[in-house]
């Protein structure tokens, strides 16, 4: 059994389908069954097998490959939350609502449209729900958002110039620290170490294991060792290469690999 990674909807997440024996490569539009119902995703990866773990879930399975009908819905749909969108702002301005709209999609059948937005608080939309019920003659859901789900939404150029990672591969946010940060030695600045979204940028809780490992091996900065020389102080670690700067007590500066 081979299972691949589909991304839901446009910038929705990333999960994992069992491939059914259907011929799929990365790009292509898929039909497939989601918790809200038959829907629609893009292939984001090579086949692969299905791991024990993933057995043990029962992963639901790809429907099939989207055809022309099926590609012909979804750019339609891509159209018409364009003005779902334009309308939906002009109401919320209009009921003084402090909410920011992000994005919007209709499910693969039409059946329901969501709304995406972010606010500081809670929002009471209950009478912007019913008066976009009325002219879309649709169920709508508004679901409210973090900064990050914005980002994975919107998309961009991360700080490293590449697309940002959760729009493209993250599965998941997984929880990142500012502790993180001071391990690996960054700069503690606000645009050194923050991403798009404003928060505490991803990848740093990529590397966090391996600069864990590789720590264990270090003395700290600011600790005193033993040198040839006699007692040293730690002034700068580095990492990565397994050296350390240290200060004898003449003021004079050695380096160590470890």
């Amino acid at each position: 059994m081979k299972s691949i990674q589909v991304r839901l909807r446009e910038n929705g997440k990333l999960y994992t389908y069992d491939k059914n024996n259907i011929e799929v490569k990365p790009g292509d539009y898929v039909i497939l069954e989601a918790d809200r119902g038959i829907d629609y995703g893009q292939v984001a990866s090579e086949p692969e097998d299905i791991i024990e773990e993933e057995r043990d879930k029962s992963i639901k399975k790809l429907l099939r490959k989207a055809n022309r009908q099926d590609i012909h819905r979804i750019e339609k749909n891509k159209q018409k939350v364009k003005k779902a969108l334009k309308i939906c702002d002009k109401k919320i301005q209009y009921h003084g609502l402090n909410m920011k709209l992000v994005n919007a999609e209709y499910s693969f059948d039409r059946s329901k449209i969501i709304f995406y937005f972010t606010s500081e608080g809670r929002v009471d939309f209950r009478e912007l729900v019913k008066e976009l019920a009325q002219i879309f003659k649709l169920r709508i859901e508004l679901r409210q958002i973090g900064a990050r789900d914005e980002a994975r939404i919107l998309g961009g150029i991360g700080p490293c110039g590449r697309d940002l990672c959760c729009a493209t591969f993250m599965k998941n946010f997984e929880p990142v620290s500012i502790r993180m940060a001071k391990s690996q030695d960054m700069p503690l600045t606000p645009n050194k170490v923050s991403g798009l979204c404003g928060r505490l940028m991803c990848c740093l809780s990529f590397e966090d294991n391996l600069y864990k490992r590789l720590s264990k091996k270090l003395p700290n900065k600011g600790e005193f060792i033993n040198v040839k020389q006699g007692k040293a102080k730690v002034v700068e670690v580095n990492i990565l290469e397994g050296k350390v700067k240290a200060e004898l007590g003449s003021g004079k500066q050695i380096e160590l690999n470890y």
